[in-house]
């Protein structure tokens, strides 16, 4: 049992929408919530479940919304979570945004995404992809004769419908790893960390079958080749597409995708990372008058891989004016909105060094305020390169008709979480 109501309230308490799947609850009881709430966090001790008598009310919070469950059996919390937010995915997936705004204007269709997403407490159909099939963007089910309920409901593959057909059977699949590093002003490395996904367009036919091969470590040792260029995976998580038996027995990545784009599955690796472009700033500042700053940027890449779009976000003062701009490579604009230089580099090859030179006036009239100092970010982005070394061994699909498909695959490492702290 999961939960017996679904209420989405505004941050007033006032309920926008609610779904009742047992006919026999109370739905007075709601009315108990926001004052619990609001005594809690008066008090300092707010907690993910308020009970009042023998209702249950297990609640998450949403831009200007509340999503609560209530109720009155021995539930088992961590499907309620799930379910909840899984529930603001698909909404998501609908309106883009899920707040009041998006719940007042899309009324019919929330009521009936909630009436298909659980059934008697139990979550159901909870796939954006396949309840699009049958509930419309405009709330209204699709009209293809007489009612009945997609064949994804009954089969064992929810993910994805049966009779799906393509002139051209295709499959890309992109290896996004994002680098987030901490380094401190004497340049010493105080958080290196890559998180990467692996993400699927699948344009087949039929229902297909998907083995990915990785140069995964432990497959290497299970198999006994050589350890050489293997990566080791922390933190996977997989869609439900993919047949985890199968991995934990012999790492096999085997699944029937879903249709369109998904993510099949993410990892992350806490693994000291040499920066990938090193940032050197040196900023004097010069009492009532000016301060000048000189930025070097190196990229610390093997020269075959070039980073594109690059963003150096240098901080200055709050008060500073009249900015003046040099740089050998690329252009530098002031944001005064956001105190900082940013120097933007179209093209970054590896194995490349260049300066930017910033002048600004100050006011005569030096601050009271102590201004705290602030790091430089990067933001960039790595085509056909992963900084973890992984790699996409092999991709094989096998269908039934065997019908020839063409997988593609591309690699991409851009910036995380980048931060380099200046002295």
């Amino acid at each position: 049992m999961s939960a017996s109501a679904i209420f989405i309230l505004d941050l007033k308490g006032k309920v926008l929408i609610c779904r009742n799947y047992m006919g026999n609850m109370d739905m007075n009881e709601i009315d108990h919530f926001m004052p619990m709430l609001m005594k809690r966090e008066e008090e300092v001790e707010m907690t993910p479940l308020v009970s009042h008598g023998s209702s249950h009310f297990l609640w998450i919070k949403h831009s200007n919304l509340y999503l609560v469950a209530m109720t009155k059996k021995n539930a088992n919390a961590a499907l309620v979570y799930s379910f909840l937010y899984k529930i603001i995915q698909v909404f998501k997936e609908y309106f883009k945004e899920l707040e009041e705004e998006s719940i007042r204007d899309n009324f019919v269709t929330v009521y009936e995404l909630m009436d298909e997403v659980m059934d008697f407490g139990f979550p159901q159909t909870t796939d954006s992809k396949i309840l699009q099939e049958y509930i419309t963007q405009q709330g209204h089910k699709l009209d293809v004769g007489a009612p009945r309920p997609p064949a994804t409901v009954t089969n064992a593959v929810s993910w994805r419908s049966e009779g799906i057909k393509y002139r051209k059977n295709e499959v890309f699949m992109d290896v996004i790893e994002s680098v987030n590093l901490l380094v401190s002003a004497n340049g010493s490395v105080l958080r290196s960390e890559i998180v990467g996904s692996i993400k699927l367009k699948v344009v087949l036919s039929g229902m297909p079958e998907l083995r990915l091969g990785l140069n995964d470590k432990v497959l290497f040792e299970i198999t006994g080749r050589e350890k050489s260029k293997t990566v080791e995976l922390e933190d996977v998580k997989f869609h439900q597409c993919v047949r985890l038996s199968r991995f934990e027995n012999d790492r096999t990545i085997s699944f029937i995708p879903p249709d369109g784009d998904s993510e099949l599955m993410s990892y992350r690796l806490n693994t000291t990372v040499k920066p990938l472009i090193w940032i050197e700033s040196v900023i004097e500042k010069f009492s009532h008058s000016r301060v000048e700053i000189k930025v070097k940027a190196r990229s610390q890449f093997k020269s075959r891989s070039t980073a594109n779009n690059v963003s150096i976000m240098v901080p200055v003062p709050n008060d500073a004016d009249s900015p003046k701009f040099k740089t050998s490579m690329g252009s530098a604009k002031w944001v005064p909105e956001k105190s900082v230089v940013q120097w933007t580099i179209k093209s970054f090859p590896g194995g490349k060094e260049y300066m930017m030179r910033a002048h600004f006036g100050l006011p005569s009239v030096e601050s009271d305020e102590l201004e705290g100092k602030r790091p430089v970010t990067v933001n960039f982005e790595i085509p056909y390169f992963t900084v973890s070394g992984i790699q996409v061994r092999y991709l094989k699909i096998i269908e039934k008709s065997g019908y020839q498909a063409l997988p593609w695959v591309r690699y991409i490492t851009q910036s995380g979480d980048y931060q380099l702290r200046t002295n």
